[in-house]
């Protein structure tokens, strides 16, 4: 790669990134600003979710019955339930990982050949020349290798906050998308969980846990002076990505 085409392809990506420069120069000087809070499904990235749904199940409704089918109490539930309803989502995660590998190889090989008798022919050699020993050939080749190699993760998230129920599918399940943010410090901490969860997990308390949500995505993150200093600069990540050494 010459030094014009680095130079181009390093411009071009200066170009993509430049409304990301540009809005982070606005912000020079300022808090960074928190988002509006507004219907969620009005996102433009925001899209239905389609899930595979069993067969829908007919329901008798009895003209002088006071129990409706399909009701899990007497008098209203107060759970979410329907679109727009809210739900606060438990999110508590304590996963560790430890991975350990040790491998250890030694290889000793040796080789002697000679030649005592030979069709008669080795006692007309010089007697200086023992034929017992007349081609001797011996070789050690010892070869060791070892390797340790370990991984070891822990991650410990602990979250609470409530959500809005989105859509409900067509079998009774709730989509359901949560978001949070606050500011300590001019430094802005987003939270985000979305997933599917069943009114049934759902507690008295009108609270579900994160490990009960089905096609979950959690995101806890920030902006501000002290993330920006965690990250690296642009020009850096492009150069760990094109450089190829």
């Amino acid at each position: 790669m010459t030094a014009r085409t680095l130079a181009l392809l390093l411009f071009a990506l200066g170009l993509q990134s430049g409304c990301g420069m540009l809005t982070r120069l606005s912000e020079v000087g300022s808090d960074p600003p928190m988002t509006l809070t507004a219907d969620p499904t009005k996102d433009p990235k925001w899209k239905p979710v389609s899930m595979p749904m069993p067969a829908r199940q007919p329901v008798s409704n009895e003209a002088s019955a006071l129990w409706r089918s399909g009701s899990r109490a007497f008098f209203k539930d107060q759970r979410a339930a329907v679109v727009g309803d809210i739900v606060t989502v438990l999110v508590s995660m304590n996963d560790a990982a430890n991975l350990k590998n040790v491998t250890s190889a030694a290889r000793t090989s040796s080789e002697t050949g000679g030649l005592p008798n030979f069709f008669g022919l080795e006692t007309v050699l010089p007697k200086a020349i023992n034929p017992s020993s007349l081609i001797s050939a011996a070789s050690s080749n010892s070869n060791s290798n070892t390797g340790t190699g370990q991984i070891q993760r822990t991650e410990a998230v602990t979250l609470r906050l409530a959500g809005i129920v989105t859509q409900v599918l067509p079998n009774g399940n709730l989509v359901v998308a949560a978001s949070q943010e606050f500011m300590v410090n001019s430094e802005l901490r987003e939270l985000r969980v979305t997933g599917v969860i069943r009114p049934q997990d759902i507690a008295s308390d009108n609270t579900v846990l994160h490990d009960r949500m089905a096609e979950a995505r959690i995101a806890y993150g920030g902006k501000g002076q002290l993330t920006d200093l965690q990250r690296a600069r642009w020009g850096q990540q492009m150069m760990d990505i094109l450089l190829p050494f």
